[in-house]
């Protein structure tokens, strides 16, 4: 699914023109970006939270040249879903 793809649902169900929807999608995005630059965590009740990780240095390989090399602390994006978002993809076995 697709940016797009969201917005046309979000606009079906909330009766929104799409306009409005996609406005409102682009809205929530901004703003979990936003918080997440900013070191503070996202908790959506029911579906998840976002947080910051901290990825530590270590060491790794230039494939091109097999040369060992330091790849550098950083920050990256994390996900953990919610109980009720597990639930509802399920088991598939």
């Amino acid at each position: 699914m697709r940016k797009q793809d969201l917005a046309q649902i979000v606009a079906a169900n909330a009766a929104l023109t799409e306009a409005q929807a996609s406005a409102a999608v682009n809205a929530v995005f901004s703003a979990v970006q936003r918080a997440l630059a900013e070191g503070d965590e996202v908790a959506i009740s029911g579906f998840g939270t976002f947080r910051v990780a901290e990825r530590a240095a270590r060491q790794g390989r230039n494939p091109r040249t097999g040369d060992a090399m330091t790849i550098g602390r950083r920050r990256t994006p994390a996900f953990r879903p919610g109980a009720q978002l597990k639930r509802a993809v399920g088991d598939p076995g």
